[in-house]
């Protein structure tokens, strides 16, 4: 049976919005888990309209995880946490979405990420996902770095090392490299014959496509393949240099986040992999927490 509405308690969602999907968690008053739905990209920077889409359909599949009714929409209590909106522009276009849920607080996808992992806490964030950045709270100061974006950055990223393989991969086949498994590898991924087919395949993707072309070179690496070493050594060495700067803001905590943690952890300066930390929450519950705070700010 469908509830319509939950009578007397507050209910909030979190929801985490990125290049590759849109994840939001549906909680009660008492943080307990109700529901969760997951959808496609939310990033406005790569169309707002898809961001705003994928925003109300992963809270519409929470809603239908929970067994509340769809109209129940109107009466959640959102934080949201966007990539892209760390740009004024898209933080400004997203703000003025008439959106559909009792009230919206809007910030970005690395702060709810921090939230989440520390437990709202000061802490600092390394992201390892479809894009690649470093990020502190500490002291009520902000510190950002990397997330320049793809292709122009986010080197250590999925998308990042998923271009790495394409282009390693072609120089190979022209014979400019020595051979690699990853030929093969992405051939047969990419279901191509040639190094013609690869260039047509690949032409206009975004980088959620790149970054599903990321394990072509972790499991490479890890069968010893030279070039596969050499892009994945890149990447991990560049995403250590972003944690030795967090380091200097002090943070009480360090986390790794995203889809590529456990397979580049290892490849990390010795360093750095001893100080991480695992996050006490993911990104969506940090969006919560925000969406809290606000709350008690606006009191």
């Amino acid at each position: 049976m469908v509830v319509s509405i939950v009578k007397q308690q507050a209910l909030f969602i979190g929801i985490d919005g990125g290049g590759s999907k849109c994840k939001a968690t549906i909680v009660d008053a008492n943080n307990k888990i109700l529901g969760t739905g997951i959808s496609g990209p939310a990033n406005p920077l790569h169309g707002y309209q898809q961001a705003i889409y994928s925003i109300e359909q992963s809270a519409l599949l929470a809603l239908a995880d929970a067994n509340l009714a769809e109209e129940t929409i109107k009466q959640l209590i959102a934080g949201v946490g966007l990539a892209g909106v760390n740009l004024p522009s898209q933080m400004q276009q997203m703000q003025q979405w008439v959106h559909p849920f009792k009230k919206m607080f809007l910030t970005t996808d690395l702060s709810i990420a921090c939230l989440g992992a520390h437990d709202g806490q000061d802490g600092a964030i390394l992201i390892t996902g479809t894009g690649s950045c470093g990020y502190s709270h500490v002291n009520n100061q902000e510190f950002f770095i990397g997330g320049h974006g793809f292709p122009h950055g986010d080197q250590g990223s999925g998308a990042w090392t998923g271009l790495q393989v394409v282009s390693t991969v072609l120089r190979s086949l022209d014979g400019l490299e020595v051979e690699s498994m990853m030929n093969q590898m992405l051939l047969l991924k990419l279901k191509c014959t040639n190094y013609l087919e690869i260039v047509e395949t690949i032409a206009r993707k975004p980088a959620s496509f790149f970054a599903q072309l990321a394990s072509i070179a972790f499991d490479c690496a890890g069968q010893g393949d030279e070039l596969a070493l050499s892009i994945v050594e890149k990447g991990a060495n560049y995403m250590s240099k972003l944690a030795n700067k967090l380091w200097l803001q002090q943070p009480p905590r360090l986390s790794l986040i995203g889809g590529l943690t456990p397979v580049i952890k290892p490849y990390l300066d010795s360093k750095v992999s001893r100080c991480l930390l695992p996050p006490i929450h993911p990104p969506e519950i940090g969006a919560v927490i925000f969406a809290k705070q606000q709350l008690d700010y606006q009191a």
